[in-house]
């Protein structure tokens, strides 16, 4: 009987030797494969803050590098701020007074350039003691190191300035371009001033179309500075 019970134990033991050894290896797959799931998830939540972290940045360094976000986000806010409407409105008649003395100043721009290539006869400039239109746009001073007319240099001024002061509601409320407006008229009153000094003290005469732009451009001036001292940002603007 003892050695019934010893093989049938042996038999026993042989028969769920497989099914044991089946069973320790259903377990270490079961490990394995929730170590995979586990490494899967990790992946995914990876993959998405790095996706998060690039679309914060903008896209740039294809990963959500953050310096590069950094860098970039300053240069992106300050393209925003220069293309959207964030000064109040204009007032009409700072608009329309400083489109039209632009406009006439580049219609007498156009005249000077044109005389000054063709015939320098300018009507209703008599030559005098010290009025001479003719003195003034002839002389050395007349002329930018020798090569380029003031009188192009003056049409290109005001064609830019047409531009930048149409008198769209808009155009008046971008900084950008108040700041354009400004620069370029600081520029154009000091050539003005250089102007003046030139046909005082150097040539000792004054050319009276040359005179009616240099009163325009610093009415021009007084009209931008006083805008750009006095027209802020409305209240409610994000600066």
């Amino acid at each position: 009987m003892a050695s019934q019970r010893q093989a049938g134990s042996r038999t026993a033991n042989a028969k769920g030797g497989p099914g044991g050894g089946q069973g320790a290896a259903g377990r270490t797959r079961g490990g394995k494969t929730a170590a995979g799931r586990a490494q899967a998830r990790e992946a995914r939540a990876a993959a998405e803050a790095a996706a998060a972290a690039s679309a914060a940045g903008g896209g740039g360094g294809g990963g959500g590098d953050a310096q590069t976000a950094t860098a970039v986000r300053p240069w992106r806010r300050w393209a925003a701020e220069a293309t959207t409407p964030t000064l109040a409105e204009a007032p009409r008649w700072l608009r329309w007074t400083t489109f039209v003395l632009t406009v006439i100043g580049f219609g007498v721009s156009i005249y000077l350039t044109i005389e000054h290539f063709t015939s320098n006869n300018y009507a209703g400039c008599a030559a005098t003691s010290g009025v001479n239109c003719v003195k003034v746009t002839t002389s050395s001073q007349s002329m930018v190191f020798g090569v380029l007319p003031v009188a192009v240099l003056g049409l290109a001024f005001f064609t830019f300035m047409v531009a930048i002061n149409l008198p769209l509601g808009s155009l008046w409320r971008l900084r950008s371009a108040r700041w354009l407006r400004l620069g370029s008229l600081v520029i154009g009153i000091g050539f003005v001033l250089y102007l003046v000094y030139a046909e005082l003290f150097q040539i000792q005469a004054i050319c009276l179309y040359c005179t009616s732009v240099h009163i325009i451009t610093f009415l021009l001036f007084v009209l931008v500075v006083f805008d750009a001292t006095f027209r802020n940002a409305p209240a409610d603007a994000d600066t």
